[in-house]
């Protein structure tokens, strides 16, 4: 029996249900540059398009800014088929996606550094 968190796709006893590209429609190419750490955000428009079940659970995870990442790890969804989706509420005007933001050095000591002591201190 599907779980309301594990989505239409997963079933406990039998597993993958669907195949992840065909969630995506057997797409693999996004029509939007979403990076796994590209936040993406609801506007609050409805589509217009009908869209699946998939979209819907991508779109309610949207409520505030979200990574690709983090959404993907919800849907249990390859990225690449969680990128389509996304991009395809992008394109509908239900999300707005931003690239993400990196220092000016990415690799800066003092950064780095501050990382391996706050892991540290988590141990």
């Amino acid at each position: 029996m599907t779980t309301p968190q594990e989505g239409p796709w997963l079933d406990d006893a039998a597993g993958r249900l669907i195949r992840p590209y065909t969630v995506s429609g057997g797409r693999t190419k996004p029509t939007t540059a979403l990076d796994l750490l590209s936040m993406v955000m609801a506007t609050g428009s409805t589509p217009q398009a009908h869209m699946g079940p998939e979209h819907s659970l991508a779109l309610g995870l949207c409520d505030g800014p979200t990574s690709v990442a983090e959404i993907a790890a919800h849907l249990r969804l390859p990225a690449v088929v969680t990128k389509v989706l996304l991009s395809d509420l992008v394109d509908c005007g239900a999300l707005t996606a931003r690239a993400p933001r990196f220092h000016a050095n990415p690799t800066d000591r003092s950064l780095l550094e501050a990382v391996l002591d706050g892991l540290r201190q988590r141990l």
